[in-house]
Parts: structure tokens; sequence; C-alpha cells
């Protein structure tokens, strides 16, 4: 038997391969946490992806008493030392199969913080931090709570994650009709109306037509040190697809004292003292608004990429090491700054059945590249925002500047498509 630390890792998808690199990294054996049911992206390929030793299928949502005990005989016949997720949604059946373990972790009170949008709006308002006007929904007919804020707002599913039912609603008149559609998206795909629904609610807060900024931080003993600060561009809605996203964001000194501020008050706010953290903001004039802070790794790991291009910080790795108790490497080693890291979503551009993505081949070939992630297909159906059916793929780089990335970009907006049937 190995004499590596074993952690699962739950809910990460094979073929996003930074949380199985940093484990590698970090010296750690992992028991891969899966669906019984894997949609085709998050199938397990006929090797099992680095470090990983088992992979074990449960149904954390629809049966988590059966999940959590599964895990404790795994526990019995060889001790876990740590649980993991860079799946929000996971986040707090992770946290609760951690207390329940006896194991280091995210307090579950802090695990439904980062995770409900509603209490994290209230945390956020009672520590004093920059908070848009907002009215939290129980249930659709609540609409008329969100009816005197001013015009556009924004409505999102209190437990929702990535873009899915996000909506801007530009007019009064429009509401009614914008929340119940977006609570049908949620009864599709968040369970809402079940007894396994989790934060079963919406958010309608006003819109801020600032820039969009992605902040990742790293937390040990309650010290939170952010590692960057990426720039996001400026969606403009309806439904807010991401489209770049390039680090370190070039910042006037008060945008960046003001994001820093708020980021950093808001690990207290919600209780995070260790761990990864992914923040989300927008701007208004110079001051910065929390929009969400997920305790994770972002984009299923995909951050990695850029703390590592930006800092040179094993962000994966050092992500296992604090969930297992241990001190971050980097705690005691300078931060180096070796360059600008850049992401692309590959944009969906569109609905309906895929008939072919053009121009990764060509992108992989550019020597700034680091990965192409491809995680659509011809044949693959695409249903129209504000469903979610995930990005077709991602483009990851790097740059000795922060023009160049803009200007890879650009260059990827004209070469790369999905085309539909």
């Amino acid at each position: 038997m190995s004499d590596r630390p074993l952690v699962a890792l739950v809910y990460q998808r094979p073929g996003m391969p930074w949380m199985f690199e940093g484990a590698e990294r970090a010296g750690v054996d992992v028991v891969l946490i899966h669906r019984p049911d894997p949609r085709p992206d998050e199938a397990l390929p006929a090797e099992l992806p680095p470090a990983v030793v088992r992979a074990l299928p449960l149904d954390i949502f629809g049966d988590e008493a059966g999940s959590l005990a599964a895990l404790e005989e795994l526990h019995r016949e060889r001790p876990l030392a740590a649980l993991v997720t860079a799946l929000d949604v996971a986040v707090p059946f992770t946290a609760k199969a951690a207390r329940s373990l006896g194991l280091p972790g995210l307090s579950e009170d802090a695990s439904v913080a980062v995770r409900d949008k509603r209490e994290m709006r209230r945390r956020i308002e009672k520590a004093g931090l920059n908070t848009p006007a907002y009215a939290a929904l129980s249930s659709p007919e609540e609409w008329k709570l969100a009816a005197d804020l001013d015009f556009p707002v924004v409505v999102k599913p209190a437990g929702g994650f990535t873009s899915l039912g996000v909506t801007r609603v530009d007019s009064r008149d429009d509401l009614e009709d914008a929340v119940s559609s977006v609570w049908e998206v949620c009864s599709r795909h968040l369970g809402y109306g079940k007894d396994s629904a989790a934060f079963e609610g919406l958010v309608v807060e006003e819109y801020l037509d600032g820039d969009e900024y992605c902040v990742e931080s790293l937390s040990y003993g309650g010290e939170t040190r952010i590692h960057t600060i990426g720039y996001k561009g400026r969606p403009e809605g309806p439904y807010f697809e991401e489209t770049v996203y390039r680090a370190p964001a070039p910042l006037t000194p008060a945008v960046e004292r003001s994001i820093t501020e708020q980021v950093t008050a808001a690990h207290r706010a919600l209780g995070v003292t260790d761990g990864p953290t992914h923040a989300e903001l927008r701007l208004r004039g110079d001051k910065a608004y929390l929009l969400e802070m997920g305790a994770r790794v972002g984009a299923s790991g995909g951050s990695h990429h850029i703390v590592e291009s930006v800092t040179g910080v094993d962000f994966a790795g050092e992500t296992f090491r604090i969930a297992m108790g241990r001190e971050p490497v980097s705690w005691s080693r300078p931060v180096v700054r070796p360059g600008v890291g850049a992401m692309y979503f590959v944009p969906v551009g569109g609905s309906g059945r895929i008939a072919d993505i053009e121009g990764l081949t060509e992108a992989a070939d550019d020597p700034r590249v680091d990965r192409v992630i491809q995680l659509l297909h011809p044949g693959d159906r695409v249903l129209p925002y504000p469903e979610y059916s995930g990005y077709p793929g991602f483009v990851l780089s790097h740059h000795g500047d922060y023009p160049d990335a803009e200007r890879f970009h650009q260059g990827l907006d004209a070469s790369v498509s999905v085309t539909y049937e």
C-alpha cells in the first residue's frame, strides 16, 4: 500500500487536468469521487488521470446519506487526509463530509455562506462592504419584492453556478416574466421544487455597469493572500457569457486598493479561513462590489494556470496542502512574477447541435499556448441561454506583457467559432 496521503477529490472532470497534476506535485494519492451517470465531458477515460488510484461513483446530491456512509467505509479501509473539490455546487457536501470524518476543511457554516447568494449578500452587507441593492426571493411569486430596485437588474439563482439562469432585466414590466423564466431553468437544472433542491431561491440585484475582475486567493490559518487580480471584460448581458480572463489586470491604485479591501474583508465576513477562493467583482466608478466568492479553485481548476503564470505559485498543489492542514509552501517563499496568464472561453455563439468547432487546432500551434481544452464536440447539443450547456472549450496561454495577451484574444475572436447544424 502507498504511504502517500489519500485525498478524496469530489466531482472533478477528468478533462480539466490541473487538480490532478496539483495532487501529484503535492505528493498525494487521489480517490476520484465521480457521478454514477456522468455526462460525456465527465466520463472517466480508460487511463485514470495523474495521482488517481481509485474511482468511486457516488450520488452526493441525490443520496447524500449513502455517499457519506460510503466515504466513512473508505476512511476505515484507508484513512483519508482531506476532501477537496473544485466544483462550486459540491462545496457544501465536501465540507459536511470532512466534518463527519473529523478532517480539516471549510466549516459547514462558511460552505453555506459561499454557496447561497442570499446569505452571501446578507453577510457582505452586514460587514459594511460595498453591496448593490438587492432582493432575496424564496419563490417566483415574490417578484414584487424586487420591483422597487433601480433598473436594470440581474436575476440569478441563489445556488447556481457559472452563468446558468443569470439574466439581465431592463424594465419593471419584464421582471415578473424574467423571474418566472429563471425559476423554470432552476427547476430543470437545480431541482427547484424537489426535496433534494439546495438553496432554493433567487437573488435580484442592481446591475453594475463597470469592468469585471476575478481574484484568486489562498488563506491559511485565517491569513488571506491575494495572488492575482484578473480582467474579465465588461459583459453587458442579457446572459453574461464569459469570454476572456487576463492577469495581472492593469489597475489604477484606487481600484486595486478597493478590490483588495473588499476581497480580504469578504473572507472574514463569510468565514473562509483556509483554502483557495475565486472571487468575482464589478466596478461602479472606482469602487469594487463583490458579485460572489467561491471556496474553490476557479474554472474547474483552470485558475491554477492564471496564478502559476503570474506568480509561479503552485495554486492547485497548495490547495491540497492546505486541505490537509499543512502550511502552503508559498507562505515561506518569495513570490516571483514571470509574466501574464490568459484564458480564452470559446464562445457558444448560438444553440442547437454542433456541426464543427473551428480554429482550435491552429490555436494549439501558437508557442504562447500552453493548453487547449475541448469539452464539447460535433454532435453535442447546446441549449439556448439562459440554460447552460457548458463552454465548448478553453485556450490557455502565457504572454510577456498584457497588451500581447489582449491582441492574442482579439485574434481568437476572429479565428475560433462554433457552427451549428
